[in-house]
């Protein structure tokens, strides 16, 4: 059933004050998810409408073309209006535009959340396989994140080694400290790729034909909320690391002694556990300031890459809408305020910007550009209006962790934003 033009007047002005107070009441795990009896209308071709003024709507170069026979004739209308494309893209309204159902929007905003656990976050029958896998790496991510976070390092063993080359006592004690911490390390390091497979697989799953991104994020609740929780789990993996040198420290010491030992024909029984080959990637993986993400970044390129026929706004959209929906969340006092607890806010700020670096390392411009889909300037003043020990970490993430940033497309003002 097609959508009346007042219908689709007002989906462009974005949901009404109601709806967004709809997405929060299913946040909540004490209140029961109201039955999605609003039907999913049909893809339909119509004029760009009006937002507030008589000023044209500016139409994203990402945004996929109708697939109705009127579309040859919307496309010549679009081209005899040199103003059409006058405006910056704002991109609030972009993405509610792209959402071609209210219902569509809800679902995105509770699976963002991550707090749901209504029936509608429970996978369908073509969901399990995929979600299954994910949920077994998501199950052992909690693991990982507490012996990180208890993670305390070698370093007074190490310091008394190098301060005592002679003692060989001191030296077995700094290597007996040390070994166990990179047999850790090493678990991280594999982890990060299995999260990698994971996230292949929730990719395909979301971008798929026929259907377009935001009927995925509509069909497929349960692989949506797990997309989120990878990337909150990745940015919060990325701060702990940050934040603790002694990782790096314990691993130098480990590879310099056996480098040492190799030169003296000495052998040890560590070696056999991370050879020289193991040691080598993991140097690589731990070297980055954000190294799960940096492992999420490079898969989605390749996912991009590697799947020719699927076009990129396919991947961005799904991306570009899940940060609008949190920083609308996050921005919007009457909204944030409904928040029961920080960890649910602090979420939503992890998903936020993980998706805003992937979506810049994916998007041929990335997300710093006029054009982007993501309201960059609004994402950044979001996060700036936190606490600074809070969000110190995921600003650095969007310094040093984004491929556009320093681009000559990129305002001032987004660069000034960041400094």
């Amino acid at each position: 059933e097609s959508l009346s033009r007042e219908d689709a007047e007002e989906a462009t002005r974005g949901p009404p004050p109601f709806f967004f107070s709809t997405a929060f009441s299913l946040l909540s795990p004490s209140v029961p998810s109201p039955p999605r009896s609003i039907p999913r209308p049909a893809t339909v071709a119509f004029r760009p409408p009006r937002l507030l003024s008589p000023a044209p709507v500016c139409v994203s170069p990402l945004t996929p073309p109708p697939r109705r026979e009127g579309r040859k004739k919307q496309q010549s209308e679009a081209s005899s209006s040199p103003s059409l494309h006058a405006q910056p893209v704002v991109a609030a309204a972009d993405a509610v535009t792209t959402v071609r159902s209210r219902q569509a929007l809800v679902d995105a905003v509770k699976c963002s959340s991550g707090t749901n656990t209504s029936e509608d976050a429970q996978p369908t029958e073509a969901e399990t396989a995929v979600w299954n896998q994910v949920s077994a790496v998501l199950e052992e991510a909690h693991g990982i994140l507490a012996e990180l976070q208890s993670y305390n390092g070698a370093g007074q063993e190490i310091r008394e080694a190098i301060q005592n080359p002679g003692d060989l006592a001191l030296q077995e004690k700094a290597w007996n400290a040390v070994c166990p911490l990179v047999a850790k390390l090493k678990r991280f390091y594999e982890f990060s790729l299995r999260l990698e497979n994971a996230l292949r697989s929730l990719l395909e799953a979301l971008t798929s034909p026929p259907y377009a991104p935001m009927q995925h994020l509509e069909r497929e609740q349960a692989l949506a909320k797990q997309f989120a929780e990878i990337l909150h789990f990745t940015l919060s993996f990325d701060e702990l690391k940050m934040t603790n040198p002694a990782i790096q420290n314990d691993f130098s010491y480990y590879r310099r002694t056996i480098s040492r030992n190799r030169l003296n024909n000495q052998q040890l029984e560590a070696e056999n556990e991370v050879n020289n080959e193991m040691a080598n990637r993991m140097s690589l993986f731990y070297a980055e300031a954000t190294p799960m993400l940096k492992t999420l970044s490079n898969a989605t390129t390749k996912f991009v890459s590697e799947n020719k026929t699927l076009p990129i706004e396919d991947t961005t959209d799904c991306l570009s809408t899940m940060a609008c929906v949190c920083r609308v969340m996050l921005e919007t006092p009457e909204y944030r305020c409904r928040f029961t607890n920080t960890d649910t806010m602090l979420f939503c700020m992890r998903v936020m910007v993980g998706v805003i670096i992937l979506y810049d390392h994916v998007h041929p411009v990335g997300a710093f550009a006029k054009t982007s889909k993501i309201d960059m300037k609004g994402c950044i003043k979001v996060l700036k209006e936190q606490p600074s020990n809070s969000v110190e970490g995921l600003l650095n993430a969007l310094r040093y962790t984004t491929r556009h940033l320093n681009d000559d497309s990129t305002s001032k003002q987004i660069r000034a934003l960041l400094q």
